[in-house]
């Protein structure tokens, strides 16, 4: 059994991942072969494809750094739970907006599974609406109005 101390430093640990630029020998050695996400957000739930979504986030905002807010640490199942902010300048496309140019934050809240010390299963829900706030208006025009819903 992994004990509290051990979870939280690897809970902590996971979460610098998020910070540019990533570790991806610690991102190896923190993640199970068999590591399974289940919030993959429509990606294969593999090791790979997590990395690739943290490949992706990290193109985008080439400058996030994340910090962890609270931790809440299940022994006895090894889960712990990472509540977690962030900010980074949106430098790429990302969930089809940007890039802005603009620092944008994010916030989550992130459960990991540990056996054998290494992560084998993630759960996650992020709260981007920052990021999505941050996107230009775009308005129609028509003879110099802007037209509120669409062409006539």
């Amino acid at each position: 059994m992994t004990g509290r101390s051990e979870l939280e430093a690897l809970a902590g640990a996971w979460i610098s991942l998020w910070c540019a630029p990533v570790d991806w020998e610690l991102f190896d050695r923190l993640h199970a072969e068999d590591f399974e996400d289940c919030s993959a957000a429509g990606r294969e739930t593999t090791k790979a494809a997590f990395a690739a979504g943290l490949a992706d986030l990290m193109r985008a905002f080439p400058d996030l750094q994340t910090r962890v807010d609270d931790l809440v640490v299940d022994v006895d199942s090894s889960r712990v739970a990472v509540r977690w902010s962030a900010l980074g300048t949106n430098r790429r496309r990302f969930l089809g907006i940007g890039p802005t140019d603009r620092p944008t934050p994010f916030a989550g809240i992130e459960i990991i599974e540990v056996r054998g010390g290494r992560i084998v299963r993630r759960w996650g829900e992020w709260d981007i609406s920052a990021h999505r706030e941050s996107a230009p208006r775009e308005a129609t025009h028509r003879e110099g109005r802007p037209e509120a819903d669409g062409p006539r």
